[in-house]
């Protein structure tokens, strides 16, 4: 199971952590991916980890504004947003992926599980 949360209504400028707890799975031989979904838009993949090869990746989107980060001892994933700007109003999701494969590592098929998302709303 992956169970995300922290989300919320925030200005522009702000920040939010968002956090995603997984249980029922060996949580760090997974690769954990955060995905964020607008209304009438396509899920976009907006960040990965795999604490297994201490990797990370962001799409070109969020550099610099989002960072994820683990903690294997709490099973948890967490992706702090900062400079929360008005486009970044979606729904986020969190899925696991067994390895996601070079060049798609954000592809939302390469996720074989998802949690039940977290709504991000930001007022200008």
């Amino acid at each position: 199971q992956l169970q995300a949360s922290g989300g919320g209504l925030v200005q522009a400028g702000g920040s939010l952590r968002l956090s995603c707890t997984a249980s029922g799975f060996t949580f760090d031989e997974y690769a954990i991916g955060w995905f964020r979904q607008a209304p009438g838009k396509e899920r976009e993949g907006v960040s990965c980890i795999s604490s297994k090869y201490r990797a990370t990746y962001y799409a070109d989107s969020v550099r610099g504004r989002f960072t994820i980060s683990s903690d294997n001892a709490k099973n948890t994933v967490y992706l702090q947003i900062d400079n929360l700007k008005p486009e970044d109003t979606a729904v986020y999701y969190c899925a696991r992926s067994v390895f996601p494969r070079r060049g798609v590592l954000l592809a939302p098929s390469e996720y074989d599980y998802w949690g039940q998302g977290t709504q991000v709303t930001v007022s200008s």
